[in-house]
């Protein structure tokens, strides 16, 4: 895995960072009957610059990434400011990753998979991603190219 530079470094942190000050997003996807969907989601953690999130294989969210791997997410925090990540799905089976995410996640969470290791456990991250920071000052938004 690639070293991210000093400036790759500080876009990703400061994304990370909304992110988990702003612990729900919305996932915009694709829906299975070609009609858009938004649900509440969840950013896991960080890891080599690469965003995880995690779903079950059992819901309707991961049959429609998988048809459909292009999706956008948006949160919103405080003062009137927000931040959409966009990018494609990539579905990954590191263990390690699903044990870091399994192991810092709330206890629902390791309710539901009992083990990292559980086949209904789908870690996922997001590649061509790009997020935008955006507020109502009047000044720019923040772009990333992550």
């Amino acid at each position: 895995m690639p070293l991210l530079n000093s400036y790759e470094s500080k876009m990703i942190n400061e994304v990370t960072k909304f992110l988990a000050k702003h612990p729900i997003q919305y996932l915009a996807t694709m829906g299975l009957d070609g009609k858009p969907k938004v649900r509440p989601f969840q950013f896991k953690l960080e890891d080599g610059g690469k965003l995880y999130f995690s779903t079950t294989n059992d819901r309707n969210v991961y049959q429609e990434i998988k048809k459909q791997p292009y999706v956008e997410f948006c949160t919103s925090g405080e003062n009137f400011t927000w931040l959409r990540l966009s990018g494609k799905i990539v579905f990954s089976d590191d263990l390690s990753i699903k044990t870091r995410i399994f192991e810092e996640a709330v206890p629902l969470i390791q309710s539901f998979y009992q083990s990292p290791d559980n086949p209904a456990f789908v870690l996922f991250y997001l590649d061509e991603a790009t997020a935008t920071i955006s507020d109502l000052s009047g000044n720019p938004p923040k772009e990333f190219k992550l």
